[in-house]
């Protein structure tokens, strides 16, 4: 069980670190966005690529946020029933929903690993004025899946340990889990 547990830690750290980083990205996104609006605005002068270099970043931080947001439980959920469910009931609902969950982690992966692999053998650019390689964004989309499906996974090993135990696993409690 202590294997167990150490693999779904280092997932969460994962998700965590990576959810960090993409915190931070925000921060160059809104510097990008306020030099472009002043530069526009201001000066009459807007750049070639800052919009485009936003919307590229955004897209990256959009499809890399999903494993941290489900560690966190920050997706759409109907809590008005889901709330008041005991912890057993909430996990045999969880279960139940993996398999949608897996299905969409699925095709993510598959669709968005050929989707990436089309771009990268081909070496694929935008087709603005500026011409930025796109590659390495269509890269984070079988990342982005993969990180999601691996906290998913963690997330069901939870809910099995809880639909049979009744209790969550030692270290992973709503105190440890912000801690990380």
């Amino acid at each position: 069980m202590q294997t167990v547990n150490a693999v779904l830690r280092f997932i969460d750290q994962l998700n965590e670190w990576v959810g960090r980083v993409l915190a931070l990205s925000i921060l160059l996104m809104f510097v990008l966005v306020v030099t472009e609006v002043v530069r526009r605005y201001f000066f009459n002068s807007p750049t070639v690529w800052g919009n485009e270099l936003v919307q590229l970043l955004f897209g990256a931080y959009v499809i890399l946020s999903g494993g941290h947001i489900l560690k966190h439980n920050g997706h759409v959920n109907v809590d008005i029933f889901y709330a008041r469910f005991s912890a057993r009931t909430k996990a045999v609902l969880d279960i139940f929903t993996f398999l949608l969950f897996f299905l969409f982690c699925g095709m993510l992966l598959l669709y968005g690993g050929q989707l990436a692999w089309e771009s990268l053998s081909t070496w694929e650019h935008s087709q603005s004025a500026w011409n930025p390689p796109v590659y390495p964004f269509k890269l984070m989309i079988p990342l982005g899946a993969l990180l999601l499906l691996l906290q998913g996974t963690a997330k069901l090993i939870r809910d099995i340990i809880i639909l049979v135990t009744g209790q969550e696993l030692e270290g992973t409690g709503p105190a440890e889990k912000e801690a990380l």
